[in-house]
């Protein structure tokens, strides 16, 4: 995909994001990589809603931004989940009702704070890990990232909401809403129980779509 169309997709599916209430006001950012290694970014306080494809950030390979309008502030955690994830090509950073609702209980599992209620969950994320509340745009949060990245493409950001990742921009926004479908099913059972897949369903699952 060249740069032109990179540029209307991202504005295409940020806008259905916005029209279904998985971001609000300027709240989250989108990010996807150019087959020369520079990047196209969301502009800071840019609302998905109304996103320009012209007036979309561009940085270069290292980051220095190169043209377009600033940045978000939340930059370094998605150049920091390229290096470390090298297949990823797009990040998606949400503050979606369901994900940011789990990502503010309590006690949960660091390592994996959903559980695998679904098949479609486990072939498209896997496990979600949960990084400790640091301020949005804390550099602490792109070295916890820098950790997890290798072995994930999820993470949670406790008290705020989820960096998802993918292959492509499609990807990564199918993984995005099906954890966000998953959080909102989770939730939803909490009152009543629920059961899960057994750890031999899992790795059948992981055995036939590795991600």
């Amino acid at each position: 995909m060249n740069e032109e169309a990179l540029r209307a997709a991202l504005v295409e599916w940020a806008r259905s994001m916005f029209e279904r209430g998985y971001s609000s006001g300027g709240a989250g950012n989108i990010s996807a990589k150019l087959h020369d290694g520079s990047f196209i970014v969301t502009p800071t306080n840019a609302s998905f809603g109304d996103l320009q494809a012209n007036r979309l950030s561009k940085l270069d390979a290292e980051g220095n931004w190169i043209s377009g309008d600033k940045p978000t502030k939340e930059i370094a955690m998605h150049l920091v989940m390229y290096r470390s994830r090298l297949e990823c090509n797009a990040i998606v950073h949400l503050h979606s009702p369901w994900l940011t609702a789990l990502s503010c209980m309590p006690n949960l599992d660091r390592e994996n704070c959903l559980p695998p209620i679904t098949p479609y969950y486990v072939m498209k994320v896997g496990r979600l890990p949960v990084v400790e509340y640091f301020p949005p745009g804390d550099e602490r949060i792109s070295q916890e990232i820098a950790k997890l990245a290798p072995k994930h493409n999820a993470i949670l950001l406790a008290n705020h909401g989820p960096v998802v990742g993918g292959k492509t921009l499609r990807q990564a926004f199918f993984n995005a809403e099906e954890l966000e479908n998953t959080a909102r099913l989770y939730l939803m059972l909490l009152p009543h129980g629920f059961t899960t897949l057994n750890e031999s369903q899992v790795r059948e699952l992981e055995r036939r779509y590795p991600k």
